[in-house]
């Protein structure tokens, strides 16, 4: 068009040329395909949320794209296309007080328009949403596809033939959403009063080996095998109804490698590395603990690829960090759930961290947060809870993490025969959590072997697990089935199906009736604990205290203003008994001793406690 343009300029002067243009501009429209939209994301959303809302349009033939429409309160600020036309960056800002509705995009390129309609929705009641956590829950971990099949129709479904097989053990095996909520009674029964689900994301339609929920190829949707969202919101309302709470897995570190944006991705640095060159993830956590490391000790653990294979994305790209704060908002405001746990935390910058969590408890102030910080070290795990600024100048704000080194204390001395004092060491660093009464504790989840089947377990080590876990100080977490001892080794195999969840089960353990004389024994164990639990505030909210200790038994007390209670745990296979002086202690003025959950006598005499411990067992005891 150049050349032609200066030969008409030439030749015939500035109206030839412009004639010239006139003529060919129809042409170029002609030859441009018109634009098409696939998705949009988020795909709603709701007035007096977020001021500035940034939408990602992904179809085709979006470049030099303009977004026109006519909605009162709501305006485009910018765009900005991908140079392919792959995706179409839509700024919209909304003003405060803007009424719900449906907003009418019209996208419009050269080569024609495409329209594309947006709602925005009335919010969630606050009340009865939102609830976050507290010292007074039990948190009950299920994986979804392997707990209860509640409905048969989705374990094929029509876009992801073959990936369903209850005899492969990395294939799904048709658990559902539907199914949790037909078993809530049981889980209140229980004691349980909040559900921590693993993801629930849209995973790869083509492969059996997603069943899991951590390789996401849609932060939008429910996977297909598992419902719809409507099944998730009916859940956590009848959750909500019975008193149980939701925290969702939330994946921000990565996506699923057959993710779209691997193949084609929004931005250049849209993902840490590409598919072909991208670091790993290997160093140990403790390089971002320590002041002194270049970030060549750690660079691998914020922007490597996890296990080489799913993609990390780069928090650092400001569309990145809003695209992950925006699906954090809908996915809370969609159902009314009441925290996150935070998938592979260490591995996402802690900036990012800290102002996702402005953001997010700026809207949802009683909302809550449960960082995985997977390690044995309380100054490795406390750096990254929140309420307190570390050496980088950072304040995660996250509201608590798992408590990874009581877990494995816990097993060394249980299964292992450790010196309780392993015990007594993890509680004596807990100065250094700004809130260690929210500290989730707990025996195992679906990333470990089940205690039962670790080398050493048994029965009565299970139940006296469990003692020490709903008496110490923390927020206690169950994995659905260890209530009744299943089994299972290293993953997959510790993530076996919970037995009566399917119809066609030969037993069906949500009854007295389809569980074994043991497993009965452990659940009536678990249940009992849990309603001791929830009558006395000392076992959720008191203060914790040590008293004594040797190589096999750790006596300790939980205190209110109202009440204190002493507890005594022996891990010894030998009957124990002690004398525990209780001068310069909260119990110096003490007279008596009630049992409340033992079947030894004990007494107070001259300032002692005189104690006596069955093999293997643990006591509570009201002071009086």
């Amino acid at each position: 068009m150049t050349n032609l343009y200066r030969k008409c300029r030439l030749r015939r002067g500035w109206r030839v040329a412009a004639l010239a243009f006139a003529l060919l501009l129809p042409c170029v429209a002609v030859g441009q395909a018109a634009p098409r939209v696939e998705r949009v994301e988020p795909p709603d959303w709701w007035p007096d949320v977020l001021p500035d809302l940034m939408v990602l349009l992904t179809g085709e033939n979006l470049s030099g794209a303009s977004v026109n429409f006519a909605y009162p309160g709501v305006r485009v600020a910018r765009t900005e296309a991908q140079p392919e036309g792959r995706y179409l960056f839509v700024w919209l800002e909304i003003a405060p007080g803007t009424q719900p509705g449906v907003v009418s995009l019209a996208v419009r390129t050269p080569g024609g328009s495409a329209s594309v309609e947006f709602s925005l929705h009335p919010r969630l009641p606050r009340a009865g949403n939102f609830q976050g956590l507290s010292p007074d829950d039990v948190i009950y971990l299920i994986m979804p596809d392997r707990f209860a099949n509640g409905d048969a129709s989705n374990d094929q479904p029509a876009e992801s033939p073959g990936t369903h097989d209850r005899n492969k053990a990395r294939a799904y095996h048709g658990g559902d959403l539907l199914g949790i909520r037909q078993r809530l009674p049981y889980l209140r029964d229980l004691g349980v009063t909040s559900l921590w689900l693993n993801p629930i994301y849209d995973n790869d339609n083509s492969s059996p080996n997603d069943y899991h929920g951590y390789g996401a190829v849609d932060y939008y949707a429910v996977d297909e095998h598992l419902g719809t969202l409507r099944d998730f919101q009916e859940l956590v309302r009848a959750a909500h109804h019975q008193g149980i709470k939701i925290f969702l897995d939330n994946v921000p570190n990565h996506c699923g490698p057959r993710h779209r944006w691997v193949k084609f991705s929004p931005q250049p640095d849209w993902f840490h590395g590409t598919a072909e060159q991208h670091l790993t993830s290997r160093s140990p956590f403790d390089h971002l603990t320590d002041a002194h490391a270049p970030p060549r000790f750690w660079r691998d653990i914020v922007e490597g690829w996890f296990a080489g294979v799913l993609p990390d994305l780069n928090q650092e790209n400001p569309q990145v960090s809003r695209y992950l704060l925006q699906n954090s908002i809908w996915w809370a405001e969609q159902t009314g759930l009441d925290g996150y746990r935070l998938d592979t935390f260490p591995y996402v910058g802690r900036r990012f961290w800290s102002e996702w969590h402005r953001e997010l408890f700026r809207l949802y102030p009683n909302f809550a947060t449960i960082g995985e910080v997977f390690h044995h070290d309380v100054s490795v795990t406390s750096f990254f809870g929140g309420g307190r600024t570390q050496n980088d100048g950072i304040d995660s704000r996250v509201t608590t993490v798992f408590d990874f080194p009581f877990y494995m204390a816990l097993r060394e001395v249980v299964l292992r025969e450790a010196p309780v004092k392993r015990l007594v060491d993890v509680l004596q660093r807990d100065w250094l959590y700004a809130h260690p009464k929210l500290l989730v504790t707990f025996l195992g989840n679906h990333d470990v072997r089940r205690l039962m089947s670790e080398p050493g377990a048994s029965w009565e080590k299970l139940k006296l697990g469990f003692s020490l876990l709903f008496t110490v100080r923390g927020v206690p977490q169950l994995y659905a089935g260890d209530e009744i001892g299943m089994e299972g080794g290293e993953d997959p195999d510790n993530r076996r199906d919970f037995p009566g969840g399917w119809p066609n089960d030969a037993r069906d353990a949500f009854t007295a009736a389809g569980r074994s004389a043991p497993e009965q024994k452990i659940f009536e164990h678990v249940r009992t604990l849990l309603a001791l639990r929830k009558q006395h505030l000392a076992l959720r909210r008191g203060r914790h205290w040590h008293l004594a200790w040797d190589a096999g038994a750790y006596v300790f007390a939980r205190q209110t203003p109202e009440e204190c209670l002493l507890i005594v745990f022996n891990n010894s296979e030998q009957p124990w008994s002690g004398n525990v002086p209780l001068s310069d202690t909260p119990l110096a003025a003490s007279s008596q001793l009630e049992p409340l959950f033992a079947s030894s006598p004990a007494t107070i005499q001259n300032g002692q406690a005189r104690l006596q411990a069955n093999p293997t067992s643990l006591a509570i005891y009201r002071v009086k």
